[in-house]
């Protein structure tokens, strides 16, 4: 396969965020602050387990305090919601993240808005929504602020360009779209009720697909020279793939990130970034109630 596009990858970014992250860890460490992030794993859902041993991983070696609690998949709601509280109160506790998905007997929503908007390191939490929408002070969820980060600190402008995003997801889409209008992008929305998704996507300067669809996106769906960023992961007979044909829309983009390499790879380096402005949040909020 020849390639025209430049390839966006994310380890080299990550690595570079990390590294700050390491620095900030220990700056707090000198002032007597352990930062600590706590995953919730409720039954064994594999991807969730992997997820979460990433997370582990990440936090060993940037110095960060790391608690897994694993429940069984029929715990009883209360329980749960016991557990996030009883952290929610914990002073040494400075994030908390609940695996997704959980079993079905679990209300997701009310389950994730127990949890103290600033621990809520996934940036889930409708308080957080709005702070997004709003351009305030909160914690944003991390696929979105990777996407925005691997053009940005890839030399990529935003600013003035005509974004597409495909998927209209609570998880990528839509706080994708409010990140994209703070970097001063216009932006247009598809999804699956979408007629002729094709039509807005070939005008566009920016294509994120984000509609966990494999192979959605193709070549004669993408304007020669547009950057296109994969947000998409799915489960194929390779292992993971996104929502774009790689290996037609290199051809024709002017810069694409590939799955896995890409996107993927930034995300646990910004929950832990999370963690560390949780931190700062919650400084401010003990000074504040102090007055």
């Amino acid at each position: 396969m020849v390639l025209v596009a430049v390839l966006l990858r994310g380890k080299e970014i990550a690595d570079r965020i990390k590294q700050e992250i390491k620095n900030e860890v220990a700056a707090w460490q000198t002032r007597g602050v352990s930062p600590k992030l706590s995953t919730i794993l409720v039954g064994g859902d594999e991807s969730s387990v992997v997820y979460a041993q990433a997370k582990e991983r990440v936090c060993g070696l940037l110095g960060i305090e790391f608690s897994l609690f694993r429940l069984e998949g029929d715990v009883a709601e209360s329980d749960l919601v016991g557990l996030i509280r009883s952290l929610n109160d914990d002073p040494d506790t400075h994030g908390i993240l609940v695996e997704l998905p959980l079993p079905g007997h679990l209300n997701r929503g009310k389950v994730l808005e127990c949890v103290l908007p600033v621990k809520d390191v996934d940036g889930v939490h409708p308080i957080n929504r709005g702070h997004l929408m709003a351009g305030t002070a909160g914690l944003y969820p991390a696929t979105p602020q990777s996407c925005i980060a691997i053009m940005r600190l890839n030399g990529i402008e935003i600013e003035g360009r005509y974004a597409v995003v495909v998927g209209r997801g609570e998880t990528v889409g839509k706080p994708l779209v409010s990140l994209l209008l703070q970097h001063h992008a216009t932006v247009t929305v598809c999804h699956t009720r979408t007629r002729d998704i094709a039509r807005f996507t070939r005008q566009a300067d920016i294509v994120v697909a984000a509609a966990g669809r494999a192979g959605l996106i193709q070549a004669d769906m993408i304007r020669d020279g547009a950057v296109v960023v994969d947000a998409g992961i799915n489960p194929s007979g390779e292992g993971i793939c996104g929502d774009v044909n790689f290996e037609s829309v290199a051809k024709v983009a002017g810069a694409i990130t590939p799955v896995p390499g890409g996107v993927g790879s930034l995300t646990t380096a910004f929950i832990v970034r999370n963690l560390i402005q949780a931190i700062e949040l919650q400084q401010l909020s003990r000074s504040e109630a102090a007055k």
